[in-house]
Formats: C-alpha cells, sequence, structure tokens
C-alpha cells in the first residue's frame, strides 16, 4: 500500500511541476497522469487488502 501511495504523490508531482519541461520521447505530465492512475489502483488493492483480511 505504502508503494502506490508514494507512486500515486510522486506521479502528482509530475502533473503539477512540469508543464513547461521538455523531453524528447515523453511528455511529463502525461507519464504524471499515468503514475497516479497506477498509484491509485495499487493504493486501493491494498485497501482493499487490508479490509479482506481474515481475522
Amino acid at each position: 500500500m505504502l508503494e502506490g501511495v508514494v507512486t500515486l504523490l510522486a506521479g502528482l508531482a509530475l502533473w503539477l511541476f512540469t508543464g513547461d519541461v521538455e523531453v524528447p520521447v515523453v511528455t511529463l505530465t502525461k507519464v504524471g497522469v499515468v503514475l497516479m492512475c497506477v498509484g491509485g489502483a495499487q493504493t486501493a488493492w491494498g485497501v482493499y487488502g487490508l479490509t479482506r483480511r481474515p481475522t
């Protein structure tokens, strides 16, 4: 779950702060959006796993 939160925050930072940076191969803001989606999915999966853990 921690990995998902870190990935989500890294994607958020890329999306917010790299709008004027030009890289020849990729657009960093789009990479940020993809990382936010992946991080959100990882976090949701972690929360789901914690709530469905047998007691």
